[in-house]
């Protein structure tokens, strides 16, 4: 459990990771449209998607010669149960996750 814990709040820590979350929240994505935003090489992106599957926050899956990335709805709930552990953290709820990253990742489309 605590290497399980260890990698999702590894791939956590990470700006871009957690803006890639942020875009996943809306719905799937090829992986050519997650690095459009991004300013940096299809292959860094791709580094970034690898830890993010490996945590189990995302899934990559290919259709016909597009590769796909899904946002695991359920990745944080070991997260969320060890964190209430400490009475001090309400269980995470999506919903209210999207908004947080909606403040703290504001779009440029205003």
């Amino acid at each position: 459990m605590s290497n399980d814990l260890d990698t999702v709040f590894a791939a956590l820590a990470d700006p871009t990771r957690r803006a890639i979350l942020a875009m996943l929240l809306e719905d799937d994505m090829a992986v050519t449209d997650v690095a459009e935003p991004f300013e940096m090489s299809l292959a860094a992106i791709s580094k970034h998607l690898v830890i993010l599957t490996r945590a189990g926050l995302i899934s990559q899956e290919k259709r016909g010669r597009v590769k796909w990335c899904k946002l695991e709805p359920d990745a944080l709930r070991a997260t969320s149960v060890w964190m209430q552990g400490f009475g001090q953290f309400e269980p995470v709820n999506l919903d209210a996750f999207e908004r947080f990253l909606e403040i703290e990742l504001p779009t440029d489309e205003a």
